[in-house]
């Protein structure tokens, strides 16, 4: 009788410590498969790399003799030149020579021309390096009257002047890749810089004047940072100090939506042709192409020069959001015309010349090699989003704690299962040391 129960009492234990193991490992996988899984890093959007061939050969040879670069869909360089000797050098460079009429110098100075005539708001214009004219367009605000005026003067100027009606109209696009937000308006989040003291949201310098106090939810109380030394109009960009200080983790790392981020490597200048991707929290991860740079915007509030401009889509909610390409920072949006249901013109401010003039770092990824930016104290590796004030890393005893007793996370799991393996093992042990103790009772009983 006493032998049954005891093999009664091992069954038992032995089954709970079964079962103890059945539910420990139930409770870990839906401990991980609940767990909020980080954004995949990485660069998921590519496009062939500008080489910055073209612009070095422009500089060498000088504007009298060149009218700009661009990369072709293969992505090499194409330089614009007005001489046989110039397009020899091209050639010998390694690079594509395509003959012209007009220099740069021309070029420029009939957009000077057009900048020291009345201003009128709605209008723009860039160099447009692939047909060799200068490119003016007017939206739908511009007036009949104003209009004319200007088609007469650009006649005056010569042939090389294009004309042209925009639909929409040029607007600034308050209201980006991850919302910030304050009484000024909603815009987006850039990237992340640093002064090697503190770090910063680069942004649109339209978002709002120095002082302004930005949020991350609608309700003021997630408190991102305060603007400062922005500057609009002229330029297009401005700095948000974070409250902290710091940006924290994955201050490298811009987000594409759909829980994806791209790693910030370096910095440069965009290439007419380049093939690049904006993203903004209206609109989401939009794919274009950069097709004149130096451009001028005649916002209502302001004129804007020294841009990028792309026939990449963007609407009110994007400003500010980051465009890049291969993981390089080219720009901040400015503004434009149009949507992204029947497409439009969308400018950039460029990265390069609002680093230089404020006096900031890009942060980039750690081992990258990237041009002239380099990390924070502060970056690290890891997920998440534009401008995302994340804590700096660390668990102390309390976190610790109350993560063991989480119902849905790891810990309780796995010490069931630890229990219940303890118990089995236990369980083993005591029925050998018994089987052992009965058989040497046997032996010595039969010997004897």
């Amino acid at each position: 009788m006493r032998h049954a129960r005891r093999r009664v009492v091992r069954r038992v234990t032995r089954l709970a410590a079964v079962g103890g193991l059945l539910l420990g490992g139930a409770m870990v996988t839906n401990a991980v498969a609940s767990e909020p899984q980080p954004p995949s890093i990485g660069v998921p959007f590519t496009a062939p790399p500008a080489t910055g061939e073209g612009s070095d050969l422009v500089s060498r040879l000088g504007n009298s003799r060149t009218a700009g670069s661009w990369v072709d869909k293969a992505g090499r360089p194409v330089v614009a030149v007005t001489d046989d000797k110039a397009a020899a050098e091209v050639e010998r460079a390694g690079a594509q020579a395509r003959m012209v009429e007009h220099s740069m110098s021309e070029l420029k100075s009939a957009a000077a021309t057009l900048r020291s005539a009345p201003r009128v708001s709605g209008t723009s214009w860039a160099m447009d390096y692939k047909s060799n004219q200068l490119v003016v367009r007017g939206d739908s605000t511009v007036s009949s009257s104003d209009w004319s005026r200007m088609t007469k003067m650009a006649e005056g100027i010569g042939s090389f002047v294009r004309m042209e009606r925009s639909e929409g109209t040029f607007t600034t696009r308050i209201n980006g890749a991850q919302p910030i937000l304050s009484t000024a308006g909603r815009c987006s989040a850039g990237f992340n810089v640093t002064d090697g003291k503190s770090d910063f949201i680069l942004t649109a310098g339209h978002c709002g004047p120095d002082g302004s106090v930005w949020f991350a939810d609608d309700r003021g109380r997630e408190q991102v940072g305060t603007s400062l030394k922005g500057s609009f109009p002229g330029d297009d960009y401005s700095l948000v100090k974070y409250d902290g200080g710091r940006a924290g983790k994955g201050a490298d790392v811009v987000a594409v939506g759909d829980d994806k981020g791209v790693r910030i490597t370096g910095v440069a200048d965009a290439e007419v042709g380049q093939k690049i991707f904006r993203s903004g929290s209206t609109s989401g991860l939009r794919e274009g192409e950069v097709t004149a740079l130096n451009a001028t915007v005649n916002y209502p509030e302001g004129t804007v020069t020294g841009l990028i401009e792309t026939n990449v889509c963007a609407e009110p909610g994007d400003s500010g959001g980051p465009m890049f390409a291969d993981g390089v920072a080219l720009g901040v949006t400015s503004g434009g015309s149009g949507d992204c249901t029947a497409g439009g013109t969308t400018f950039f401010q460029p990265v390069t010349k609002a680093l230089t003039e404020l006096g900031v770092k890009l942060i980039v990824a750690k081992s990258s090699g990237g041009t002239g930016a380099a990390p924070a104290p502060s970056a690290s590796q890891g997920a998440a989003s534009p401008g995302a004030s994340a804590p700096i890393t660390g668990t102390d005893v309390s976190t610790l704690l109350s993560r063991l007793t989480d119902p849905r996370n790891v810990g309780p799991g796995m010490l069931v299962i630890g229990g219940s393996l303890v118990a089995l093992v236990a369980t083993r042990w005591i029925r050998a040391e018994q089987d052992r103790k009965a058989y040497r009772q046997y032996y010595s009983a039969t010997w004897g």
